[in-house]
């Protein structure tokens, strides 16, 4: 019986309803359903990225410590993590339109509350409102795609995908300095959230005359016990890692982390408890066991959590150390993106037998651009065509990894599992944003001291750290590839 449900949906037990298929829809009616599911998808990565830009711009407005600037970058994200599988299983209650359209409207309007924010904690707390709507919006992604699209027309659709979840993360960084540095209206950084608000109100008008509205509907339980420990956990890993270099390390920050260590072998002895009285855990066996399927949630979490440090702390080096404006910053991305965006496109040209070979090297080449451009930046040097140029293979490098990693992982489990496995690995790839801002933002605001040479040193150091953690990555992907 062949399933085909949304991210984290799958149940314990073959008994399953199969949902039925969606009619055949004319070709304009599938560009229409993907393009907008994907502006949504869009969105939602970009946001995870887009402020890291307007950081100088809101610590001076808002007086904002490194600590909250760390929270306000990763607080979106804790929640988009979190709360993916609950959304899956909600498009399922609700059906995929309402829930796709719900989590929308919620995010457009925590959109207009960030940009509206009058202090930190505000910021932080609309920012986090915003991971909901992001969570309930985008699960319902992956199962619409698997409903309205078969054949060569799923695969460029899945492709495509791939390619926004990863690439958002880059384009984030140049939409961020063109919208800080034109400045209209004096909106300054709350124009990368305001941006947010006309997009998401054409899409609300669009969505309900071009989704479909004739998905079955199905009970689906929510494992709130998981969902709690797993928050908490989360919680408790991040928080003392944001927090603790401010405050000298204290006592509360080491019990935290042992703590978030318990909560996580807390949270898999509650799923397998769920699992055992024949309820749906939020990730469960069978898709555990699914073909490469950890070792690729794995490898996705070092890659994203390496990328998602590194994109932070070089938003910082270049507008507080070196002094560019946000625009400046911002447009020395566009390499970056380019060469990411054309790798992840274009990846599947490069002859079969050389892919699993490819996604490693991939990531090797990613280390070693990171780490010399590290050491190019290390003194305190401009961002010339030298390190724009490294950046760009940077990009290549990355683009040859991600997206082909997950799609080929992606095409190795059996349709039933997909989009249960497609919420597992996205998931994997958020909380690695998160783990990354806070482990290498930590580091770098570390060792960052009072001077530009200080803080440059600070750079070249995290970037030695990083490229050992993209070596190891590297290292997981040759055996995820296979």
């Amino acid at each position: 019986m062949t399933q085909t449900l949304s991210p984290g949906s799958a149940k314990t037990t073959p008994a399953t309803p199969t949902p039925p298929a969606s009619p055949a829809y004319g070709a304009r009616r599938t560009i229409a359903i993907l393009a907008v599911i994907l502006t949504g998808q869009f969105m939602a990565v970009l946001d995870a990225s887009i402020v890291n830009v307007a950081i100088p711009s809101i610590r001076t407005s808002l007086h904002t410590s490194g600590s909250a600037l760390q929270l306000i970058v990763a607080g979106y994200v804790i929640a988009y993590a979190v709360l993916l599988v609950t959304g899956a299983r909600l498009g399922d209650r609700f059906t995929q339109r309402r829930t796709f359209i719900a989590g929308l409207a919620a995010f457009t309007v925590a959109s207009l509350a960030c940009g509206l924010a009058w202090n930190e904690v505000t910021l932080i707390v609309f920012r986090f409102l915003q991971g909901v709507g992001a969570a309930a919006m985008v699960p319902q992604i992956m199962t619409l795609i698997q409903r309205n699209f078969t054949g060569n027309a799923r695969a460029k659709a899945l492709s495509t995908y791939s390619a926004i979840i990863s690439g958002g993360m880059v384009v984030g960084q140049v939409v961020g300095g063109l919208i800080v540095n034109a400045d209209l209206w004096g909106s300054s950084w709350r124009g990368v959230f305001l941006v947010n608000v006309p997009i998401g109100v054409v899409l609300l008008l669009v969505a309900p005359r071009v989704l479909p509205s004739d998905t079955a509907r199905f009970d689906r339980k929510l494992d709130l016990a998981g969902l709690a420990m797993l928050t908490a956990s989360v919680l408790l890993l991040v928080l003392p890692m944001v927090l603790g270099h401010e405050q000298n390390w204290p006592l509360w920050t080491w019990i935290t982390l042992g703590a978030s260590v318990i909560g996580i072998a807390v949270f898999i002895a509650i799923e397998r408890a769920v699992a055992a009285r024949g309820g749906e855990p939020l990730f469960a066996q069978r898709v555990l066991r699914a073909p490469g399927l950890v070792l690729t949630a794995a490898t996705l979490f070092v890659i994203m959590a390496t990328f998602g440090g590194w994109m932070f702390v070089m938003a910082i080096h270049l507008q507080s150390t070196l002094g560019y404006t946000a625009l400046h910053a911002g447009l020395l991305f566009i390499p970056m993106g380019v060469t990411f965006a054309l790798a992840s496109l274009n990846w599947e040209r490069i002859p079969h037998r050389f892919h699993a070979a490819m996604i490693p090297l991939g990531l090797v080449l990613g280390a070693v651009t990171m780490v010399t451009l590290g050491m190019l930046l290390r003194n305190g040097a401009d961002f010339g065509p030298l390190p724009l140029t490294i950046f760009g293979i940077q990009g290549i490098g990355f683009g040859l990894a991600f997206s082909p990693l997950m799609t080929r992982t992606l095409a190795k489990i059996p349709m039933s599992l997909a989009a249960d496995a497609s919420g597992i690995l996205v998931t994997s790839v958020q909380l690695g944003i998160v783990v990354g801002i806070a482990c290498f933002g930590t580091i770098f605001l570390g060792l960052l001291g009072t001077t530009a040479l200080s803080a440059a040193h600070a750079l070249g150091g995290t970037a030695i750290a990083e490229g050992v953690t993209v070596l190891a990555a590297a290292a997981l992907a040759t055996r995820a590839a296979r």
